[in-house]
């Protein structure tokens, strides 16, 4: 009896020492939380278990502890759909009390959440690429170390023009709000330079046969495609299948060439050029770890999905690193987000703008067949790339946000 009286006695004063502890001290006993926001079902699925994978892979290395703070880690799937991120976002707010959330994927899903973690003043650290989030709606609780929808596709213009010497060119996409900004995006910089886009297509999210679309291109220099998910694949063979590889090249967007797709692509991949800010072989050391252990653990080549939400986890670091005991502030840890620079990343050295968005290189690659396997070479670097790519920033703002038809299309044909 005395033993169990003892035992309790001495859990009493076990809390009321924890009680009597600083706050700050109580602070650093707890877990910090990371939520996930990602998509496993539908689409846009593949991506979204490559972004669990990748954040699962760094907490890993890090045997789930950050600056001396254990991790906590949610996932969530959100559909991929506007209502279902809404959803996932409030029970990792509200319910699982996250200190950051990590996601979405999908732009439109952005779109549904941004409003609600500024409101509630929870940190997101976003893979999605809505560009008018670090725009003109910039939301001080958000940052992008990825890259916004046309951040790549301003290069893609650039090379087609200037390297490429291609002057006529269609563009396809899905038809929702990633898809309009890639290719308005590319329009932009490559009518700039000369060129004309001539055709702009828009399948659906969800296309079972992308031959109709397909019947529609001729008469030009190049394709540029921004799709995503499992969709690159069905199209990419489809335009293999119907011939019009063989005549007219392929370009493609981060997601539609995106290094973990390969091993579902055969040779209807190979020869086609895409502008990424990530590549599988790029020699930093962090990149090399990342790989090596993505392979051991998922048997998979990473791409921009799951490197994206490596990168997170970096940042998340750096911030937890420069705060200490503050870390548990919403606000003092979206500002130190914010603040992050770092110099080892899998992409390579990273910085953000005022507003939140990355500034870091994009790499223009050729997919090619070597020792039997598809691999993306890089065959030009493009340094510090802004979201603003090379135009004036005021300038850049004062014109709407891309859209299905801004800027305006000059040179459609019937």
């Amino acid at each position: 009896m005395s033993m169990k009286r003892r035992t309790v006695l001495k859990g009493l004063a076990a809390s009321t020492a924890v009680l009597a502890m600083p706050a700050v001290l109580r602070a650093q006993a707890a877990p910090f939380k990371i939520g996930l926001l990602t998509v496993k079902t539908g689409p846009l699925a593949q991506g979204g278990i490559q972004m669990e994978q990748g954040i699962a892979t760094f907490l890993k290395q890090k045997n789930n502890t950050l600056s001396g703070r254990k991790i906590e880690f949610i996932s969530a799937d959100t559909g991929g759909n506007p209502a279902g991120a809404k959803t996932k976002a409030q029970e990792l707010v509200e319910r699982d009390k996250v200190n950051v959330i990590l996601g979405p994927l999908a732009a439109f899903e952005l779109l549904a959440i941004t409003d609600y973690v500024r409101d509630n003043a929870t940190p997101l650290i976003s893979l999605a690429a809505a560009e008018d989030v670090t725009q003109r709606k910039a939301n001080p609780f958000i940052i992008r170390p990825s890259a916004t929808s046309a951040q790549c596709c301003h290069v893609m213009g650039d090379y087609a023009a200037k390297d490429l010497k291609f002057k006529r060119a269609i563009t396809i996409s899905e038809d929702f709000a990633f898809g309009y900004e890639q290719m308005s995006g590319f329009l932009r910089v490559f009518e700039d330079n000369g060129g004309k886009v001539v055709k702009k297509l828009w399948p659906p999210l969800v296309t079972p046969d992308y031959t109709p679309y397909i019947a529609q291109i001729s008469k030009v220099d190049c394709v540029f495609n921004g799709f995503a998910g499992s969709n690159p694949v069905k199209f990419m063979r489809a335009y293999a299948d119907l011939g019009v590889k063989a005549k007219i090249p392929l370009l493609a967007g981060w997601t539609a060439m995106d290094d973990a797709l390969l091993k579902s692509l055969g040779d209807e991949a190979i020869g086609v050029y895409s502008a990424a800010w990530y590549s599988a072989d790029g020699q930093t050391a962090s990149n090399k770890r990342f790989v090596a252990d993505m392979q051991k653990d998922y048997n998979v080549l990473p791409g921009g999905y799951s490197a994206g939400m490596y990168i997170a986890g970096q940042c998340v670091e750096a911030a937890i690193q420069k705060l200490g005991g503050k870390a548990d502030d919403r606000k003092a840890l979206a500002d130190a987000l914010h603040q992050v620079t770092l110099t080892d990343t899998p992409r390579g050295a990273i910085k953000f703008d005022k507003y939140g968005n990355v500034i870091g290189d994009v790499f223009i690659r050729k997919c090619e067949k070597k020792d039997g396997k598809l691999v993306n070479t890089v065959i030009k670097k493009y340094p510090n790339v802004s979201q603003f790519w090379t135009y004036d920033e005021k300038a850049f703002l004062a014109q709407p946000v891309y859209g299905r038809d801004a800027p305006p299309a000059k040179n459609l044909e019937q």
